[in-house]
């Protein structure tokens, strides 16, 4: 008895040390470019660090001046506007077009595919593409606005309609992916609950409100976690789509393109380590509010 004891233990050795093996490489890539990276750059943002030489301790003064900086403000403010309005407008477009996609309708495999296709896009390619699209003098976007007797709009370079702007090609580029999410989720609800409402009577209207959005509760919870975490990284849209060298930037500038001009052109690693870490604990501040509030508006189906 002893020995099978031995024998099974030597197994099961042997099975966690081959399994540690395969998942190392990808263990040592997080330790070295994720946790030693963000540790470091805890460690920078109390430091003065410039290009050439040991970090200098500094203490508090990096974060001391983001309170105090009027571009910090600006940029947390955009990053919010791009967050409050870009997770609302994703959350009920990606809804209300996974709704349409589940019914029986011609096409709809055609239609599916195609509303996929941002999802498989580089963001490169979108921002390059939409940067195009907005050009005042040469975009169709103008093009057609001009056709039905409207004056063009200057998109991408005044301060009233660079965020907006933005947060189009934002929604675009993020809807197709949640709706996906929300067209599988639709697709677990058991169509029993369907069928007693239709015995109870209930419109198509009623079977949306009453049964398939309580049902997608948990779905939609889900995709508004993770479309706020993605928003409030936001980075390569404005980066491709707008000039750092005008005034609309400013407008439209989020806390990760502030960091970059900070750490990559100003060469304030310091403080845009600060900024980086204020960030962070900004999208975790947020995070854990949903996780308490879940309770009061998600329903599992148990």
């Amino acid at each position: 008895m002893n020995k099978k004891r031995r024998n099974y233990s030597a197994r099961k050795r042997k099975e966690a040390a081959t399994g540690l093996l395969f998942i190392a490489p990808m263990m040592i890539g997080l330790i070295i470019f994720s946790a030693y990276a963000f540790f470091q750059n805890i460690h920078f943002s109390f430091s003065k660090v410039g290009t050439f030489g040991a970090p200098k301790f500094i203490g508090f003064d990096n974060y001391i001046r983001a309170f105090t900086d009027p571009n910090f403000f600006i940029a947390l403010k955009n990053t919010l506007f791009y967050t409050v309005f870009g997770v609302s407008f994703v959350i009920i477009f990606s809804v209300l077009i996974a709704n349409s996609l589940n019914k029986k309708v011609k096409g709809r495999t055609f239609y599916r595919v195609s509303i996929f296709i941002p999802a498989i896009t580089m963001p490169a390619a979108i921002g390059i593409l939409w940067r195009w699209l907005l050009n005042y003098k040469f975009g169709i976007i103008n093009f057609i606005l001009e056709r039905i007797g409207l004056k063009p709009v200057a998109w991408l370079s005044e301060a009233a309609t660079v965020k907006w702007a933005i947060l189009l090609v934002l929604v675009w580029s993020m809807v197709s992916y949640y709706v996906i999410i929300m067209l599988a989720g639709m697709q677990a609800i058991d169509s029993s609950y369907y069928e007693a409402a239709r015995v109870d009577g209930a419109g198509q209207l009623q079977l949306f409100f009453k049964v398939t959005i309580p049902l997608l509760t948990p779905i939609i919870f889900f995709s508004t976690i993770m479309s706020m975490i993605g928003i409030l990284q936001i980075f390569d849209f404005i980066y491709l789509m707008i000039q750092r060298d005008t005034i609309a930037y400013q407008y439209s500038m989020s806390m990760v393109t502030y960091f970059y001009e900070l750490a990559f052109v100003k060469d304030l690693r310091g403080y845009a380590s600060a900024v980086s870490i204020l960030l962070c604990i900004i999208i975790m501040i947020i995070t854990v509010i949903q996780m308490y509030l879940q309770k009061y508006w998600v329903k599992y189906d148990n």
